[in-house]
């Protein structure tokens, strides 16, 4: 029954992405763990804003926030995760998001500096048989509208470490997508709360779009 729901969920928010009506609402994740699943309150907003402007969707400019384990996540084709510390998923949550992620939705999780050793479990036990892999540079995700062909951008600088996009596929399908070391929501922001630069912004938002753009043409 979910994954029916769900099914024709995307199929009118693809609709009203491209053909613009009403708009598509996305979401932010709420998890458990007491993590601050709230980290770059700005990040979505400007995102949306961008993704409006520069691909033509007609995103809600307000994205909402949902739980874990809640039904409500079959109603968004795109779940954005982020913050910098623990990460807990009951057995629940981790079976609703499965089901979620299976059924057609999409999990764009970014590491906003120290959450890297707690979601990685979590993760596994949504998807126990699988690991993350790294995606290649040509990967279709960097060469949406937005052509990066050396990948993941570098955004926000910690540990030296190069920028890695990594991804968990169901039957081929890319489900899940985790940017590590790059803070890219940082990046989305407003230029008052890091600093970053007009160019490291732009760079930011349109790996943000691209994102966008693959799930909703996928």
């Amino acid at each position: 029954m979910k994954k029916n729901i769900l099914t024709l969920v995307l199929i009118v928010c693809s609709l009203l992405v491209l053909n613009a009506q009403a708009p598509v609402r996305i979401a932010l994740l709420k998890y458990g763990g007491g993590g601050d699943w709230y980290a770059d309150p700005t990040a979505l907003p400007n995102l949306i804003a961008f993704c409006n402007q520069q691909l033509g969707t007609n995103i809600h400019p307000v994205h909402d926030v949902v739980e874990t384990g809640s039904s409500d996540i079959f109603n968004y084709p795109f779940v954005h995760m982020t913050g910098h510390g623990n990460v807990e998923f009951s057995l629940q949550e981790a079976q609703n998001m499965r089901n979620y992620l299976i059924s057609g939705g999409f999990l764009h999780i970014d590491d906003n500096y120290g959450m890297d050793p707690y979601v990685r479990p979590q993760m596994k036990k949504v998807f126990p048989e699988f690991d993350f892999i790294e995606l290649p540079s040509n990967h279709a995700i960097y060469n949406q509208k937005f052509k990066f062909p050396q990948g993941l951008p570098k955004i926000h600088e910690h540990d030296g470490k190069p920028p890695q996009g990594f991804g968990l596929f169901w039957e081929g399908r890319l489900v899940c997508y985790y940017t590590y070391e790059t803070d890219i929501s940082d990046g989305w922001e407003d230029q008052e709360v890091h600093n970053n630069s007009p160019e490291t912004r732009l760079k930011a938002l349109k790996m943000g779009a691209n994102i966008i753009e693959y799930v909703f043409t996928k």
